[in-house]
């Protein structure tokens, strides 16, 4: 059965490549550590996995993860793993659903509690995601060999060490929520998911060109 992205995301991804130049160069060198990281994970033959950390896994790590996940599908590089999880569990925001059901995914709320189960759906036929807060520790995380990516300032902070991690990238993004019940809060949303989608993009594509480059 043909794997074929939703449309309306394949259009948002095809128009990302267009805006690396827009990332500043100091970023785009940690970007392309994670990258790094990633190809030699690859290359040694196994999987490559990433749990994207905040501090409530409600936004910015949910979002990455899809976006991470995303990517990975995009490049052919299936065997990048993503998870995500927090320093404490809260719920997934609607207003980052909502932000990436603009951006192009199918989610639906599975559960209705206060910490909801979502499925998460790029496309036909490919396997649905299954996305709610949880503590980075979760079992259903990686407990081992495993990139921590701190996508929040203060989580970083507060986890100066994540068990199990081997590898460990600081890319902090602006909190959405600083604009929640503002004229501006669906914007600053569409703000924040274009950016991580633009830079886990860039990520994963300097990870596709090195697996492609001979070892030295």
């Amino acid at each position: 059965e043909q794997v074929s992205l939703n449309k309306k995301l394949a259009k948002y991804i095809a128009t990302l490549g267009g805006e690396f130049n827009q990332i500043p160069e100091e970023r785009q060198a940690q970007l392309k550590e994670l990258g790094a990281y990633l190809a030699e994970k690859l290359k040694a033959g196994g999987a490559a996995q990433v749990t994207v950390i905040c501090t409530h896994n409600s936004r910015r790590s949910h979002i990455g993860q899809l976006w991470l996940r995303t990517a990975a599908i995009y490049y052919g590089l299936d065997n990048i793993a993503a998870f995500s999880g927090g320093t404490e569990a809260t719920a997934f925001n609607p207003r980052a659903v909502a932000a990436m059901k603009r951006a192009g995914f199918k989610i639906r709320k599975t559960t209705k509690d206060k910490n909801p189960v979502y499925e998460a759906v790029l496309g036909a036929n490919f396997p649905t995601l299954i996305m709610f807060s949880k503590k980075f520790s979760d079992r259903r995380n990686p407990e081992k060999g495993f990139a921590a990516l701190m996508v929040c300032s203060e989580a970083d902070a507060a986890c100066p060490f994540v068990p199990g991690a081997d590898g460990r990238f600081s890319i902090p993004y602006e909190d959405p929520k600083n604009f929640d019940g503002t004229p501006a809060e669906a914007q600053a949303y569409d703000e924040r998911c274009r950016q991580i989608a633009r830079e886990l993009f860039f990520a994963v594509r300097h990870a596709k060109g090195l697996m492609a480059s001979p070892v030295q």
